[in-house]
C-alpha cells in the first residue's frame, strides 16, 4: 500500500493513504543504510493485522528532499517577504529564491503586509509603499508575484488558487507573516503566530515539527507546516550552475564571447551589457556576485 507521510514525531511516522491516516514505523533496514523517512515522502508500507502500527517497508524517489527543516517532494515555494516590520533584505530574498531554483520546484513570491504601505507619505507608509514598488519592479518580470495584506480574504483565495494541485512550502525570514498565511490557508492547523520582538522586529520560532495539511479538503494540494526555512543551507552547486539559478541571467548562457564567461571580470558579456541596459537589476546582480564569491572559497 502506498501513501504520503504527514507527520513525524517521536519514532513514528503518520502516513495518509485515501482516507485513512496509518500510524507507522520505520523497517531497521533504513537505519541500517543511514537513511531516514521525510515528512513528504511517498512511500510503500504494509499493514500488519493485529498490530497498532503499520510499517514503512520503502520510500519512493524524491523529487527533492531539505535538511533544515527535513522534509521532501517540495512542488513549489511560496517565498514571502513584508514590506515593513520587518523591511525587507533583497539579497535575503534573493538566497530563497535561489534555494527554490536549485530544488526545481515552482516559485510564488508572496508580498505581504502590504497594507502598511498605505497611500505612500512620509514615515513608516511611505518608506512601506517605496518597498512595495522596488519589489514588483525587481521580481515581478521574474516570478509570479501575489500582494497580501491583513484580512484579505480576495487575497488570500487567490493564493489557493495559484497552489491549486501542488505541496507548497513556505521560506521568509522570521516576522515576514508565514504563519498568519498559514493559519489563513489552514485553520485547522491551528498554528500559534509569533509576536514581533519590539527591538529586533524579527519573528519568534512557534512551529516544533513538519506536518502536511490538505487545503480545503482538497488531496492534491498539500501545505507544509514546518519550523525551518526561515534561513538556507550553503548553497552547493558548481560555479556554472549558478548562473541559472538566476533565471534573467540564466537565459543569456551562451551569448557572451566566452562560453564559460561568469559574468564578473570578462570582457564582451551579454549579463553586464544587459546590466547597463538595465535589463538586470543592480540588486540581483549583486546577489549573484556576493554568492559566486561564496562559491569560490
Amino acid at each position: 500500500m502506498r501513501g504520503t507521510i504527514v507527520k513525524g514525531i517521536a519514532g513514528f511516522y503518520y502516513v495518509k493513504s485515501g482516507e485513512t491516516v496509518y500510524r507507522c514505523k520505520a523497517r531497521g533496514i533504513f537505519k541500517e543504510r543511514g537513511e531516514k523517512p521525510a515528512v513528504g515522502d511517498r512511500v510503500e508500507m504494509e499493514v500488519i493485522e493485529g498490530n497498532d502500527d503499520s510499517l514503512i517497508t520503502d520510500i519512493l524517489p524524491r523529487r527533492n528532499s531539505f535538511l533544515r527543516p527535513f522534509v521532501a517532494n517540495v512542488d513549489c515555494f511560496a517565498v514571502v517577504t513584508a514590506v515593513a516590520k520587518p523591511a525587507p533584505v533583497l539579497q535575503t530574498i534573493d538566497r530563497f529564491l535561489v534555494m527554490a531554483e536549485k530544488a526545481d520546484t515552482d516559485v510564488i513570491l508572496c508580498v505581504n503586509k502590504c497594507d502598511l504601505a498605505g497611500e505612500g507619505g512620509k514615515g513608516q507608509a511611505g518608506r512601506a509603499a517605496e518597498a512595495l514598488e522596488l519589489i514588483r519592479e525587481i521580481y515581478s518580470p521574474i516570478y509570479p508575484l501575489l500582494c497580501l495584506e491583513q484580512d484579505d480574504e480576495q487575497g488570500i483565495e487567490h493564493l489557493k488558487e495559484m497552489i491549486r494541485g501542488r505541496t507548497v512550502a513556505f521560506a521568509g525570514a522570521s516576522g515576514v507573516g508565514k504563519s498568519t498565511i498559514i493559519n489563513r490557508l489552514l485553520p485547522q492547523a491551528a498554528m500559534e503566530t509569533g509576536e514581533i520582538s519590539s527591538k529586533s522586529q524579527r519573528g519568534r520560532h512557534t512551529t516544533r515539527h513538519s506536518q502536511l495539511f490538505m487545503v480545503d479538503g482538497d488531496e492534491e494540494t498539500m501545505v507544509f507546516d514546518t519550523p525551518g526555512f526561515t534561513s538556507f543551507d550553503i548553497l552547493r552547486a558548481e560555479e556554472e550552475e549558478l548562473q541559472f539559478l538566476y533565471p534573467e541571467i540564466g537565459r543569456l548562457a551562451g551569448k557572451c564571447r566566452y562560453d564559460n564567461c561568469r559574468h564578473l571580470a570578462e570582457p564582451d558579456c551579454a549579463v553586464k551589457e544587459a546590466l547597463a541596459r538595465g535589463e538586470i537589476s543592480e540588486s540581483r546582480y549583486g546577489s549573484y556576485k556576493i554568492q559566486m564569491e561564496e562559491l569560490r572559497k
